[in-house]
């Protein structure tokens, strides 16, 4: 089982209910939140790619996600601070900007924003 981290970047204001229905059924209800799906789940994996343009996802590595866990708790939905040194864009696509899938570049990503 390979985890995918997904992690929101974008707010939901002048989008479609249908997109904003997406994140409530995925958890992802606020700006800066992660979750973890499986990536062989091909629903949950179909709701990432309706929402692509608002989140960055990646596989995250057992290391990330036990420091997740450990500093977290263990949760469905995790709420993160803002990444420290900041973002790139949240208008652009990875590797120029912050949206959209970046691999295992995620686990940067995550740590910056533990």
């Amino acid at each position: 089982m390979t985890g995918i981290a997904v992690v929101r970047l974008k707010g939901a204001v002048k989008t479609k209910e249908t997109v904003k229905d997406t994140f409530k059924l995925l958890g992802l209800r606020r700006v800066n939140s992660l979750i973890v799906v499986d990536s062989g789940d091909k629903s949950k994996m179909g709701m990432v790619n309706k929402v692509k343009d608002f989140v960055t996802w990646g596989e995250i590595s057992e290391e990330t996600e036990n420091m997740l866990k450990e500093k977290k708790g263990e949760q469905r939905a995790y709420r993160l601070s803002p990444a420290r040194g900041g973002l790139k864009s949240i208008k652009k696509t990875w590797p120029k900007g912050d949206i959209g899938y970046r691999g295992d570049k995620i686990n940067d990503l995550i740590k910056k924003m533990i």
